[in-house]
């Protein structure tokens, strides 16, 4: 039983999106990311989708991979959107199912927040498939630099990052032996009650955890045997430098941010 786990998997393509900066990347994505939040009407969310579809297009990463490593997180968001149908009561009715009520304004909440985060789940997804965990973890340290002087330790901070992207296909990994093994052994994973399936997972999050802390013993014996010292001033084999191509990029955020306020007041 194999776990196909594509998060945090770097997708190699020449695009623009590639060859931007990543600190730009990161920064507009992120800007993407929080002003999805602040979309309340039809016309904004098609503004929203409109410019999704700009960053996938220049991006130059399959459809199909792009979906493959969002739609666990879209499917659940989709299903935890449903409740909304159930605690916003005011509005029109549509419809009585016994003591439920739908109503217009719970539908179209289940349905704003499912595409708000939509937005969200795609445009970090894009982050991670067109910018290496080493560039991610350079634009990070880079970017959370001059809060180091307020005693933020953000090497430390970026490097954490980097090694969670790393492990995922190795927990992944792991967790698809323990799987199998469980299997091998009489362990039913997709048979009987579901607390009975519940129950079988158990075991499998005890040896992960167990995994986990065996890494992360062997991860900080290897970085002592290295003399590592996060806080010392490092240098980059690649010195990160903004081009007029990643200043344009900026200002087409600024742009998208411009327009999304300019909407919210039609």
């Amino acid at each position: 039983m194999a776990l196909r786990i594509t998060l945090g998997q770097y997708y190699p393509a020449q695009s623009p999106l590639h060859r931007m900066d990543p600190r730009a990347k990161l920064v507009c994505i992120l800007v993407l990311v929080v002003t999805c939040f602040f979309i309340n009407s039809p016309l904004q969310l098609a503004y929203g989708y409109a410019a999704l579809v700009a960053l996938v297009a220049s991006s130059r990463v399959p459809l199909g991979k792009v979906l493959a490593s969002t739609r666990a997180l879209i499917a659940t968001f989709a299903i935890l959107s449903l409740f909304n149908l159930l605690v916003r009561p005011t509005g029109t009715p549509l419809a009585q199912l016994g003591p439920i009520l739908i109503t217009t304004d719970g539908a179209w909440a289940a349905v704003l927040y499912t595409l708000r985060l939509v937005i969200a789940v795609v445009a970090c997804a894009l982050l991670l498939l067109t910018t290496t965990p080493t560039s991610l973890t350079d634009a990070l340290d880079s970017l959370l630099s001059p809060l180091a002087r307020l005693g933020l330790p953000a090497h430390e901070i970026a490097m954490i990052f980097s090694l969670m992207l790393r492990f995922i296909p190795t927990l992944a990994d792991e967790a698809s032996a323990v799987i199998d093994a469980q299997t091998a052994r009489g362990g039913a994973f997709g048979q009987g009650s579901p607390v009975h399936r519940v129950k079988a997972v158990g075991p499998v999050i005890v040896a992960l955890l167990a995994s986990s802390m065996r890494h992360a013993n062997g991860l900080s014996r290897a970085l002592g045997a290295r003399c590592y010292e996060g806080a010392q001033t490092r240098s980059r084999w690649h010195p990160l430098a903004m081009r007029p191509s990643d200043w344009g990029f900026v200002a087409l955020a600024a742009a998208y941010v411009a327009g999304l306020l300019l909407l919210g007041g039609v």
